[in-house]
């Protein structure tokens, strides 16, 4: 999967109007610069995710945009499981851009409509996967060498250029300078 300069493609695009676990496919969506997927109820300049809502209302979005890589539906499925896209609740399904792997502030530009979204970091998996399914969660958690917990469940970012976004649209990564700094959660 690539990391730099090339790209994957989109297979899937997604939104809920309503704070719903699960999002419905759609034949494209718009990003618009700002605020995150049009029509979409984690739209907007503040935090919209419930949890943080309550906490601050006032903190900024950095979840405009939820995106998950379709490599992993493909590992659940490997494990028992049946996810498909949207099911967890991601705006952008890829394939073929490790999006785990890749530098907070990276930039992906999908599609030829000018839309470039900037990652802020990674999703952090909720007890809302279990309902969903019993062994979500514990299949979108893993531990790396040094037994730190790796998060698999997306990664989160903010519309820098909106646009429409289509299955079928290529992705290219923008890197930025280094040194790079690792996604945390968001």
């Amino acid at each position: 999967m690539m990391t730099g300069g090339g790209g994957g493609i989109v297979v899937a695009v997604s939104r809920s109007a309503g704070h719903t676990f699960s999002k419905e496919r759609q034949d494209s969506i718009r990003l618009l610069a700002g605020l995150g997927v049009e029509g979409d109820a984690h739209m907007g300049e503040t935090v919209k995710h419930r949890s943080r809502v309550a906490v601050d209302p006032s903190q900024p979005n950095l979840r405009q945009v939820h995106l998950i890589h379709a490599e992993l539906f493909d590992e659940l499925r490997a494990a028992g499981l049946s996810v498909s896209a949207g099911d967890m609740g991601e705006n952008v399904t890829t394939r073929g851009v490790d999006l785990l792997a890749l530098p907070r502030g990276t930039r992906l530009h999908l599609g030829a409509d000018g839309a470039v979204i900037e990652i802020t970091g990674l999703r952090n998996p909720c007890k809302q996967l279990d309902d969903f399914q019993p062994g979500l969660m514990k299949a979108v958690l893993g531990r790396d060498e040094q037994g730190n917990l790796i998060r698999k469940a997306g990664i989160m970012g903010i519309v820098l250029a909106g646009g429409v976004v289509q299955p079928g649209a290529a992705i290219r990564v923008e890197l930025p300078s280094p040194p790079h700094q690792r996604l945390e959660r968001v």
